[in-house]
């Protein structure tokens, strides 16, 4: 039976859901354009910023492996160790904002450097895994709540999975002690069509588990605002933004948009635009992130971003012509 987007539509214009977290991925999501080599002083800026504009969650980093990822080419927020975490933004364990990091399926030595709770300052592990990865995965999420953390698995990109593997995947998920499962669209290829059938399929899977469905958006078609806001009016509680849209290529859903159209009293904007002004601003002329043409182009055809990255980072960053032709010459 063919449904009216109305059916499933939560709330109203007017009003808000309590329920709905925010959680901002700045120095995660921005680390991958400068090896996580923020300076203190970005990172703490950003924290306090998120606290005062009411955000329920801060993503500093990767808990990634050093046998993998040498210490050498990258900063700290590529390892999130307690001392780096402490050093910044002290002891306190009683924050106003949860502290979370991203543990990658199959680079992290997740057995040693994700300490039990009790020991650390963080308050969320972030699974992130790819589909042929999921038996990893479910051993990392039951490993991190068995340590007291509260837990997400964020499966990627989902546009280039197949249905069948999905549910098989879903359903995998729907039974380990996973908090949130999070629909991300790593290529920025997703259309709102697409995100509101894939948020029903999500929220049927974990119906009557009490777990949570999120949604993280790249902003390759500059459709990760437009995306978000489907993802909440049909259902997901637990969004992902970052201040300025800054993330890895295209970047992400701009934090100041997703706060200013979400009702609830508790989130204020003004902190953002001032982070944005004092802290953003003066890292454009050292790093690039947001829509440009090279992006909306490898969204388009279902592609990794890697392609575009190396373009922009390129001799040629504005030859669009000549990377068109290079994608639709490999199709």
């Amino acid at each position: 039976m063919q449904h009216a987007k109305d059916d499933y539509a939560k709330g109203s214009w007017l009003t808000y859901r309590p329920e709905i977290k925010v959680l901002d991925c700045t120095v995660r999501d921005g680390g991958l354009i400068n090896e996580h080599m923020f300076e203190d002083g970005f990172v703490k800026a950003v924290y306090d910023a998120l606290v005062a504009a009411g955000v329920d969650y801060m993503e500093l980093g990767y808990k990634a492996s050093k046998r993998i990822y040498s210490r050498d080419q990258y900063g700290d927020w590529k390892y999130c160790d307690e001392d780096a975490i402490r050093r910044v933004l002290g002891d306190d364990t009683e924050r106003p904002i949860k502290l979370c990091v991203m543990a990658d399926a199959d680079r992290t030595d997740y057995h040693d450097d994700i300490l039990p709770c009790e020991q650390s300052v963080l308050d969320v592990i972030r699974v992130a895994t790819y589909i042929h990865q999921i038996p990893t995965a479910v051993d990392m999420i039951r490993d991190a709540h068995e340590k007291g953390y509260e837990t997400t698995c964020n499966l990627m990109a989902v546009s280039v999975v197949p249905e069948r593997e999905l549910d098989e995947a879903l359903g995998v998920l729907a039974q380990t002690p996973v908090d949130t499962i999070y629909l991300v669209d790593s290529f920025g290829a997703l259309y709102s069509e697409q995100v509101r059938d894939l948020i029903l399929t999500y929220l049927k899977a974990v119906e009557g588990t009490g777990k949570q469905v999120g949604m993280h958006a790249h902003n390759n078609q500059m459709l990760a605002y437009a995306n978000t806001l489907e993802a909440i009016i049909m259902g997901s509680n637990r969004l992902d933004a970052t201040v300025n849209g800054m993330g890895r290529g295209a970047g992400n859903c701009p934090l100041e948009l997703l706060l200013g159209f979400l009702k609830n009293p508790k989130f204020h904007v003004r902190p953002v635009l001032d982070c944005i002004q004092n802290s953003l601003l003066p890292l454009l002329d050292k790093m690039e992130w947001g829509f440009r043409i090279p992006y909306m182009l490898t969204g388009q055809l279902n592609q990794h971003p890697r392609a575009a990255i190396e373009m922009r980072n390129g001799d040629h960053p504005d030859d669009y012509l000549a990377f068109y032709d290079e994608l639709t010459e490999e199709e």
